[in-house]
């Protein structure tokens, strides 16, 4: 549910909004992966300090050069396709991203209370699909290390999309891919981008998950409720 005058309201109300509906009137469940199920430590580590160490070292600079320079690099395709893409990034950045992420697989975490929540949709008869913007070999990684994906009635990247999720034409794709009712959808992500763009489509019911990191503060958002836990979804 968007909140079209959220930025009237005083923040102690936007920070505390919870989510309204019921899951009666829900059918279909979209999830996020990164940030909203599993932990986003893992990938923040893995872009700001893991792929600039190996980068520091293959071209002979200092790990606070590599990424400088790296981060520039990152921004110049944000919000698209290749921002995710490990075979892009394996060409252009002259390293094997799929491995890098494999050596320090160990540090992909779930949050709390996911597992409880996939049972408790389950029990409710809802069809549940993770959405994920995530390459399918970094989808890969990462189920084989938590192994939640029996949870699921499809896992979807948005690499067989053909769009990234903030781009509007993504949720047009997927429903060509995956017909579903808009207004009986419910969609959790940690990003509010990708929720306007979820919004501009007409999905119903939109979920902001404040705590994407274990080790960041969270952040509420200020268009649409916000959850630390999905515990919080669980009534």
């Amino acid at each position: 549910m968007n909140l079209a005058n959220s930025s009237q309201l005083p923040y102690s109300f936007r920070q505390t909004c919870r989510p309204n509906f019921i899951w009666a009137d829900i059918e279909t469940v979209f999830l996020d992966m990164d940030g909203t199920l599993l932990d986003k430590y893992f990938d923040d580590y893995f872009w700001e300090q893991y792929v600039p160490e190996n980068y520091a070292k293959k071209h002979n600079l200092t790990h606070s050069e590599a990424h400088q320079h790296l981060l520039g690099t990152y921004k110049s395709v944000e919000n698209t396709l290749q921002w995710t893409d490990l075979d892009y990034w394996s060409e252009r950045l002259g390293l094997d991203i799929a491995q890098l992420k494999k050596e320090i697989s160990h540090l992909v975490n779930i949050h709390p209370d996911v597992v409880d929540f996939l049972a408790y949709m389950e029990n409710l008869g809802k069809k549940v699909y993770m959405v994920t913007n995530a390459h399918p070999k970094a989808l890969q990684v990462k189920m084989d290390r938590v192994n939640i994906a029996n949870w699921f009635q499809r896992l979807i990247c948005s690499q067989e999309v053909g769009a990234a999720k903030e781009q509007p034409t993504f949720w047009h794709k997927l429903h060509d891919l995956l017909p579903y009712d808009k207004e009986t959808t419910l969609f959790a992500d940690d990003t509010e981008k990708v929720l306007h763009s979820a919004a501009g489509y007409g999905i119903q019911h939109l979920i902001h998950v404040a705590k994407p990191s274990s080790r960041l503060d969270p952040k509420h958002s200020l268009s649409f409720p916000s959850i630390l836990s999905f515990r919080e979804l669980m009534f």
